[in-house]
Formats: C-alpha cells, sequence, structure tokens
C-alpha cells in the first residue's frame, strides 16, 4: 500500500515526548520527513539518534516556540536541510504544570499559558506557510482540547482559555490561507494519560475513577493511538476538503451540537 506521506516533510511541535514523539514515529512510518521542534535537548538527541539509527529522516531543533525569532531560525534551518515544509503538526502546549485551582493562579502561570499555546502555534504556523504557499498548498494541525470546549473539572482557567483561543486560531487562519491551498485544522483531544496526567488518574480512588469513566460514553480511557490516528488524517490527503474545522477526539465525553 502506498504511504500516505511519502515525499512530505513534516514538522511537528512538541515532538519529543507524550503524544508528539508517536506522531513523529507515525508520520515516518508513512513514508514522511520529521523535524521535531521541542524546547527539551534531553528528549530531542535521543529520539533523533534512535529514528535515524533505524533509518528514518529526522532531525530535532531545541525551540521555544514562545519567542518568535527562536522559531524563524529553526524553520529555516528545517527547510535548509529538507527544502520545504508540506505539513505543521503544532502539538507544543499544555497546562505546563500550572495550578488548577484560580487561587493558586499567578499572572504568570497565565502568561506561560497563553504563550506556549496560542503564541507558538501563531509564531509557527506563521513562519511555515510561506514555505507551504511555495509548494502549492499544505496542512496545518493544531492543538485544542475538551477544556477549552467544555468547562473541565482537570485543568485550570489559563488553559481553557488557551485551548479555546486554538479554535478562534485556526478558524481565521483558515479563512486567511485557504485561497493558497492550505488547510488549517484543530484536534480537541479529551482525557489522554500520558505524563503528568497519568499519575494523577492512578492517585485517584476507585470511586474517582469511575466517575470520570462514567463521563465517557465508550466507557473506557483512550489510547494514544486514538489521538494519533486523527491527526494523521487532517494532515493528509483524506481531509482534501476540510479547513477550519475541530475534530473531537473525546469518547463522546463531550458532544458538539
Amino acid at each position: 500500500m502506498a504511504k500516505r506521506f511519502e515525499g512530505k516533510v513534516a514538522l511537528v511541535t512538541g515532538g519529543a515526548g507524550g503524544i508528539g514523539a508517536e506522531i513523529v514515529r507515525a508520520l515516518i512510518a508513512e513514508g514522511a520527513s520529521v523535524a521535531i521542534f521541542d524546547n527539551n535537548s534531553k528528549a530531542i538527541s535521543p529520539l533523533v539518534d534512535s529514528l535515524t539509527s533505524e533509518g528514518a529522516k529526522a532531525i530535532g531543533e531545541v525551540v521555544d516556540v514562545r519567542i518568535q525569532s527562536s522559531v524563524e531560525r529553526s524553520v529555516n534551518s528545517v527547510i535548509s536541510k529538507f527544502g520545504h515544509i508540506d505539513i505543521l503538526i503544532a502539538a507544543a502546549g499544555g497546562s505546563l504544570g500550572t495550578p488548577r485551582d484560580l487561587d493558586e493562579i499567578s499572572s504568570e502561570d497565565l502568561d506561560l499559558v497563553i504563550d506556549v499555546n496560542i503564541k507558538g502555534t501563531f509564531h509557527c504556523a506563521k513562519a511555515v506557510i510561506p514555505s507551504m504557499k511555495s509548494r502549492g498548498g499544505g496542512a496545518i494541525v493544531a492543538f485544542s482540547s475538551i477544556g477549552g470546549r467544555s468547562a473541565s473539572p482537570v485543568t485550570g482557567v489559563p488553559y481553557a482559555a488557551a485551548k479555546a483561543g486554538i479554535l478562534g486560531l485556526t478558524r481565521r487562519l483558515a479563512r486567511e490561507v485557504g485561497a493558497d491551498g492550505i488547510r488549517v485544522n484543530a484536534i480537541a483531544p479529551g482525557l489522554f494519560l500520558t505524563g503528568r496526567l497519568q499519575g494523577m488518574f492512578d492517585a485517584m480512588s476507585e470511586a474517582e475513577r469511575n466517575e470520570v469513566l462514567d463521563a465517557i460514553p465508550l466507557r473506557r480511557m483512550p489510547k494514544i493511538s486514538e489521538c494519533v490516528e486523527p491527526v494523521l488524517f487532517l494532515a493528509s490527503d483524506a481531509s482534501s476538503y476540510i479547513t477550519g474545522t475541530v475534530l473531537d477526539v473525546n469518547g463522546g465525553r463531550m458532544m458538539a451540537n
């Protein structure tokens, strides 16, 4: 079978850990050359070494997506190595370890979450769009969340505001670049247990875990692949007439009108 991303160059932000790293591996398995952007230098190097030792075309860049010059410099480096960029998966973000409860949230917490999620997505999209235009099109997939679509009990106000903002960014950017053949969509995952969230879930009592599961019609927690595959769908030609939309991946926990 033909690979969906043969000859394509993809950039994945937040690509050195958790869901981002699984997206990287899936893109490579489907034929893509992949650039990994992350601020964790200790995580990037072993991942890139592992991928390239298996014959993959992968490079890594230590990037602070909050800083436009850092993003632009690294995007230019990717283009110099791979020639162009066809796909952006803007997965960098999250609550970033900030508090959930209002009384504990500082102005610095708010700035961090807004800057990484919204400014980071904006900076990366703006930097790759010229290359996509020169190629006659491309695909951008941003990361929102169920927490930006409904009132999540797990994360705080900054996260909810940032992930809701991603939806507005996605729609307006899709309108802006659609005529250039560039599609812009977002994914809104539910509760995927990676890193800190896995620890939080494991620490819950059985009754608390059952309460979480009772709110999910499918009555189970998701596998990481169940977030990865929808992202690949939005990045692929299979979604060639889809832009400006958000794909909810939450097991039915939140059903949009």
